[in-house]
């Protein structure tokens, strides 16, 4: 019998966040028409934020797949130097249905050249590196642009999912994922976004982010440089 079931590759590495795909593949795996394969170069485990993930893939043996899923993390530029990962990335994006990503994935789907004069969302923190590699940033919490599907910081990747979900299946499938996982955010405060954030919170949050930002975006500069050269 022919697997009919829909492919989705999630790619992980070290230093990925892992709320960013394991909240998604929490909704992915809820839904019977999907198989959701996790993998990682060599399959070996990853670690991330204290948690070690095994029994994965191999990223360079999987031949195709229906959605590409990226998933962003304090890793993803040192990922994007791994010319096999991005090779990877590279060979599934074109076999797939949908190209997607979630927090600072999208930041290796433009560094692998998927996202020349797109819209693409990201962290806030990390949003203005987008056009290094020639994406147009969207501040929206999940962003379309045909087959490509972007979410912004983390937390986004369950409304990215929902979002996946529907577009893969239908709505109403989608609203039982929702239903079962009793998804309905209401959290205490209103600070999870700069524009909303209250000031002294922003300032702090920014200021005890400025070094790190300023490293990654000269990473992020080298590898858009490295790679247009490859083109």
């Amino acid at each position: 019998m022919v697997d009919s079931k829909l492919r989705i590759v999630i790619p992980i590495y070290p230093g990925v966040t892992h709320l960013d795909f394991t909240g998604p593949h929490q909704f992915f795996s809820r839904v019977p028409q999907i198989d959701v394969v996790v993998a990682s170069i060599g399959g070996e485990p990853v670690d991330a934020q204290g948690l070690t993930f095994s029994n994965l893939d191999d990223l360079t043996e999987i031949a195709a797949c229906e959605v590409l899923c990226v998933p962003g993390g304090l890793g993803c530029l040192d990922a994007a130097e791994d010319i096999r990962f991005i090779h990877a990335i590279r060979h599934l994006a074109s076999t797939a249905k949908f190209v997607t990503s979630v927090c600072t994935g999208s930041l290796i789907l433009g560094a692998a050249g998927l996202l020349h004069g797109r819209r693409a969302a990201c962290h806030w923190a990390w949003r203005d590196m987008l056009p290094l590699f020639g994406a147009i940033p969207d501040p929206a919490r999940v962003v379309r642009d045909d087959e490509i599907i972007t979410g912004g910081g983390v937390t986004a990747g369950i409304d990215f999912a929902l979002t996946v979900i529907a577009e893969l299946t239908d709505d109403e499938t989608a609203q039982r994922a929702q239903l079962i996982l009793e998804y309905a955010p209401a959290p205490p405060f209103d600070a999870g976004r700069p524009e909303t954030a209250p000031a002294a919170i922003h300032d702090h949050v920014v200021a005890d982010m400025a070094e790190l930002q300023a490293s990654r975006y000269r990473q992020a500069q080298y590898l858009a440089e490295r790679y247009a050269a490859r083109r």
